[in-house]
């Protein structure tokens, strides 16, 4: 018997593209690939990367060279370039980065096998042309779900799968692999984006907005929970559009309940919310739905009015509050992160000034800040007011201490508070460690329990916060939750 072709898929970027390498390795492994998780262990090196921003991009770069050095000392024969950057690229990036011996776009996907297979056999597959994907759907949201099975969509699979390929949880599971063991996963809940951010490309390479069909989510659900997963976080490009293609903007609102009732899941969260979006409905289901984490990942990006209109975006500082304040109303121990861009063409010292006031007001949990930089095909790449380099920097530099800061002190503010724990990692030396509800993985920080006694990787404690350490917590997990892990447990 021939020895099985192997593949790793390594995963950079956001949540959406690790739901993406998870469809690559279901199909990969449908069609008889072993999957590893070194790349040096591995026939071929699949590398997801991303092209948001030049720093993601260099990641993405050094990535794809670090595995085409395992070429010359290692099993690996062949380097591939998948996800937003190999999209965004294409012969532009094969032609610049040689050492990479496929880049494939999203319309590959569904090939994926037979492309690794003439890659790996020594044939070319040309890279492709990048192209709008915007213009693939009808401009009418209405009209897309009709033209949705001609394009290819990453993370949403198709409807009907070969036997053998779709897990037994039903006709419309995910074909989709975990890669790993983690008690928390992605589901992809739509793709695209409408809005016109002028400093965004993204919708350019990952296209309009379309939503998944509910029962795909929901079966996906009950798969990932038959597989150990506790948590699911709903991610898109723009979650609070979701359901304006399927005739119903608030569908959001009716399917929370329905995936928090899903057996075995502990936790639903959703990310990637737009302010300008928030609905009265979506704030009181996301603030009074249980097992619905009270949990906001709002993209402000400023609060200055004058630059605001020039991203093509709404609101002001004031608004911001007036929203946050409302969701505190309704859930006070709520969760509320966001990212911010400093240095936009055009941005004032009084900008920076009202985007200050707006931090020191929003008592914001989690915060991102950016400097600006170009971003090649967008209109903010026209404009002709940039600002030095070393002034963004400055003033990268200056919000970033203040953010740093501010995060520390609404840590602080949740001392005494109870929070309920995932437990997420266990070691004897490092101690247990989880997140709460207004953490998200990776980006959000995380809880130091002060105890392990009885707990394991998956397990919901309560736990009441002792402690800080910057923007994490310690906590002192309450008798009567040890108890129930320990009997969970046995």
């Amino acid at each position: 018997m021939p020895e099985r072709r192997t593949v790793a898929l390594v995963t950079l970027g956001c949540a959406r593209n690790e739901v993406d390498s998870e469809e690559l390795a279901g199909r990969l492994e449908a069609d008889g690939w072993q999957l590893v998780e070194d790349a040096a262990d591995a026939d071929v090196a699949v590398v997801n990367t991303c092209g948001f921003v030049e720093a993601a991009k260099k990641d993405s770069v050094d990535a794809l060279l670090e595995a085409n050095d395992l070429k010359s000392h290692g099993r690996t024969q062949a380097v591939v370039a998948v996800g937003c950057m190999a999209e965004r690229y294409g012969k532009e990036l094969a032609e610049a980065l040689p050492e990479a011996d496929g880049v494939l776009g999203f319309d590959d996907y569904t090939n994926i096998s037979d492309r690794l297979q003439t890659i790996l056999s020594g044939g070319i597959h040309a890279a492709h042309t990048p192209r709008d994907r915007r213009k693939l759907l009808p401009i009418s949201p209405a009209q897309r779900q009709e033209s949705a099975a001609s394009v290819a969509l990453p993370g949403h699979g198709p409807a009907d799968l070969p036997e053998g390929v779709a897990p037994a949880s039903g006709p419309r599971a995910p074909l989709r692999r975990r890669l790993d063991g983690a008690p928390v996963a992605s589901v992809k809940l739509a793709s695209g984006c409408d809005r016109r951010c002028s400093f965004c490309a993204i919708p350019s390479f990952r296209g309009s907005f379309i939503s998944r069909r509910p029962s795909d989510v929901l079966n996906e659900t009950r798969w990932l929970a038959e597989q150990g997963v506790k948590e699911i976080m709903l991610v898109s490009e723009n979650n609070t559009s979701y359901g304006k293609d399927l005739g119903d903007i608030r569908l959001l609102e009716s399917l929370l309940p329905e995936l928090a009732e899903v057996d075995g899941i502990e936790r639903v969260r959703v990310s990637y919310l737009q302010p300008a979006e928030m609905r009265p409905g979506l704030i009181d289901v996301l603030t009074s739905t249980p097992k619905v984490a009270p949990y906001f990942d709002l993209s402000f990006q400023h609060s200055a009015p004058d630059v605001l209109r020039a991203m093509r975006r709404f609101g002001d500082t004031d608004r911001f509050l007036e929203l946050l304040d409302t969701i505190r109303s309704k859930a006070p121990e709520a969760g509320v992160r966001s990212n911010f861009i400093v240095g936009f063409p055009g941005e004032t010292e009084s900008d920076l000034a009202e985007l200050e006031r707006f931090l020191t007001g929003a008592r914001l949990d989690a915060i991102g800040v950016f400097g600006y930089s170009d971003e090649e095909g967008t209109e903010a790449a026209t404009y002709d007011n940039k600002l030095d380099d070393d002034v963004v920097a400055e003033r990268l530099a200056h919000i970033s201490r203040l953010a740093e800061e501010l995060v520390s002190q609404r840590a602080e503010e949740r001392v005494g508070e109870t929070v309920q724990v995932l437990v997420e990692s266990v070691d004897e030396e490092e101690g247990v460690y989880g997140r709460g509800a207004h953490q998200a993985p990776e980006t959000d920080g995380q809880v130091l329990l002060t105890s392990g006694a009885g707990l394991s990787v998956g397990r919901m404690v309560e736990a009441k916060v002792v402690g800080t350490e910057g923007v994490d917590l310690v906590a002192e997990p309450l008798t009567g939750s040890l108890a129930c892990s320990e009997e969970a447990g046995r």
